[in-house]
């Protein structure tokens, strides 16, 4: 028994008592409740066994048995939801996680910021468009990115319109890992025109052969069924807007426990993780895995009082901490938080993308590839001196090739931005960055290295 129902004084609205941050301000509270209650009488998105077995993969991660690999889209758009899109984010994540698999030898739990990451966090409640303030676009289940005030007003009706986008999402995801498409007896689909301009040319184009004759052999042994044909794959969000968090709230009572079925795994933001705020209140009382995002502005014991908050029995696998400061900066505060938890379960993840915004001239928001490598390689190198295990990477990638972060063997420069740049927020590793950043860091957690 999990037992969460017994969690002192929580019910799933208890969180409505606390204060909150980065929630819309909607005009009609009636129109808004209308639509949860309407949210809460359809099917969940997923099951609770499903996320009970994750659970338990996340605890291997936490021993280093394992390895989490969580990626996907800054901002989901409802115009992405659509055969080709899901194809190419399943693709390019399913293609890294081979990659990662043969250099670390270890299982991969594939994790996607999909069906349902579409919220988003923001700076400033406004911002400025052709010299009037206007709403801030938060994502598409809020507002529109449209640039007026009429579209930037919070609409309750987008909640229901990414209930069922994430629902059709996750359909076609489930059928495509279940249907063949995970099937690895198709390398011919890895693109990999980005390894001409590589400078590990020989030695990625090795791993690839590698990667088949592996798989030819593991044929022979007869487990392709099993092993090669389908993969589990989980969902991920952040969860951002409560009131939609507690319609997706159901009590299983199975397990005695209340879970979120809108998502296997939510994370908390770094802007929204106060000790004393609602969103702690909220997920201090539900089951599933939580994901925990750090960054420069985190003190180690608040830390460990919020790890205490949302997991006060110390089950491994239910704390995914995912460090995120920016390349060159983890050096002055990972040490510190290793050292301060080191008497606590988690799941230790490298977030190597939210740390490393930069501007170009022109004004254009991107992220360095070389930066988003050298956190990688620094909060390594800080996790191999502290004796911790490494057990995930997050990254913000897609499985088109769009031009939003400079760099890479693709040799994307300031410049050429503009020629495809969809994001509404936040920059994306396109397919040849995603792909040749596995190979990478696989090489980096090489057992061999």
């Amino acid at each position: 028994m999990i037992g969460s129902s017994t969690v002192s004084n929580w019910t799933p609205e208890s969180w409505r008592k606390l204060p909150i941050k980065q929630q819309p301000v909607y005009e009609s509270e009636d129109k808004l409740n209308a639509v949860l209650g309407e949210v809460k009488k359809l099917p969940p998105l997923i099951f609770v066994g499903e996320v009970e077995r994750l659970k338990q993969q996340l605890a291997k991660a936490g021993n280093g048995e394992s390895f989490v690999l969580q990626g996907g889209d800054c901002a989901e758009r409802f115009q992405d939801c659509n055969r080709e899109a899901i194809m190419q984010k399943l693709k390019i994540i399913l293609q890294m996680s081979v990659v990662l698999c043969y250099g670390l030898r270890k299982p991969i739990i594939r994790i996607g910021r999909i069906a349902g990451q579409y919220a988003k966090p923001r700076s400033a409640d406004m911002e400025n468009v052709d010299g009037k303030d206007i709403p801030v676009y938060r994502g598409d289940i809020i507002n529109s990115f449209e640039a007026n005030a009429e579209a930037r007003k919070p609409d309750p009706q987008r909640i229901k319109q990414a209930y069922f986008h994430s629902i059709a999402t996750l359909n076609y995801i489930r059928a495509l890992t279940k249907g063949g498409f995970a099937d690895l007896h198709h390398p011919q689909s890895w693109d990999l025109k980005f390894v001409s301009n590589a400078p590990k040319k020989i030695e990625y184009e090795r791993i690839v052969h590698n990667i088949q004759d592996a798989i030819v052999f593991m044929e022979s042994l007869g487990s392709r069924e099993e092993k090669l044909s389908s993969v589990e794959f989980y969902t991920s969000h952040e969860g951002l807007l409560l009131p939609l968090e507690e319609a997706m709230t159901q009590y299983m009572p199975e397990y005695d426990a209340h879970y979120n079925l809108g998502a296997h795994t939510l994370w908390i933001g770094d802007r929204t993780r106060q000790l004393d705020g609602a969103h702690i209140e909220y997920f201090r009382g539900i089951a599933n895995p939580l994901g925990l995002k750090v960054g420069p502005s985190s003190d180690p014991r608040d830390i460990i009082a919020i790890c205490n908050a949302l997991n006060p029995k110390k089950d491994k696998g239910k704390i995914n901490l995912i460090s995120r400061y920016g390349n060159g900066k983890a050096g002055k505060h990972l040490p510190q938080l290793i050292e301060a938890m080191k008497d606590t379960p988690v799941v230790w993840s490298i977030d190597p993308m939210h740390g490393n915004a930069i501007k170009t001239e022109s004004g254009t928001k991107t992220r360095s590839f070389d930066d988003i490598l050298g956190e990688v390689k620094e909060s390594l190198n800080i996790h191999k001196t502290a004796g911790s295990k490494v057990g995930g990477i997050h990254f913000e990638l897609t499985g088109d090739d769009v031009t939003e972060c400079i760099g890479g063997s693709a040799g994307i420069t300031a410049e050429q931005l503009s020629r495809h740049y969809e994001t509404y927020c936040d920059p994306r590793l396109n397919y040849s960055q995603s792909l040749e950043m596995a190979f990478l860091v696989s090489q980096l957690m090489s057992p061999k290295a």
